[in-house]
């Protein structure tokens, strides 16, 4: 008599398998997507949105090759790269702090300041995970916290038909969820601290 055909160990691992393979593609098409809406805020933007928008995405990358690439940009000359990118960033976020106040721009201003906020979060996460693995949950809570105000502000601007607006922060919302994901490790990407 044959023996009967082996049945895999977990029948949901090539799913997931799928989902893993997937999932470069997905932060490639996210990329992307925020890289067009940048492009539109420098075509049809205010000044402001531009530095705004432009500052954010030199952030993203940053902390994606920071975070993502092994010890090449942890080293001399790729560190020093990222940090004055993070420093050109954070003064364009200034002045677009600066300029949203001035045509008062409150939810765009309250906008910058909760993501500034997520990205001090991120960063002490990349940079302390035994602290953070200590406090897992006021971690966890202070995440909620911020990514809720970020949610409110999504449903703000399009309450006041601001759809394109809406669509921008609904899609910062997502690719930070994801960074701050794998930089958890809940994706199976934890990252070492550099």
């Amino acid at each position: 008599m044959p023996a009967p055909p082996e049945r895999p160990l977990n029948p949901a691992a090539p799913v997931f398998r799928s989902a893993a393979a997937a999932y470069p593609w997905f932060k490639a098409v996210l990329l992307a997507l925020l890289a067009g809406n940048t492009a539109t805020y420098l075509y049809a933007g205010s000044t402001s949105e531009a530095l705004d928008s432009t500052a954010w995405l030199v952030l993203l990358v940053s902390f994606e090759l920071e975070t993502g690439s092994g010890t090449r940009w942890r080293e001399r000359p790729g560190n020093a790269v990222l940090r004055g990118a993070g420093l050109v960033a954070a003064m364009a976020l200034i002045a677009a702090t600066i300029g949203y106040v001035r045509e008062a721009e409150w939810l765009d201003a309250l906008n910058v300041g909760l993501w500034v906020a997520v990205v001090a979060l991120l960063e002490f996460e990349v940079r302390r995970p035994g602290d953070v693995m200590r406090h897992r949950s006021s971690f966890a809570a202070a995440a909620v916290l911020l990514y809720s105000g970020l949610v409110a502000l999504v449903a703000a601007w399009s309450w006041r038909g601001e759809w394109f607006d809406a669509y921008d922060a609904a899609l910062w919302l997502v690719a930070f969820a994801t960074l701050e994901m794998d930089v958890l490790g809940f994706t199976g990407r934890g990252r070492s601290a550099p």
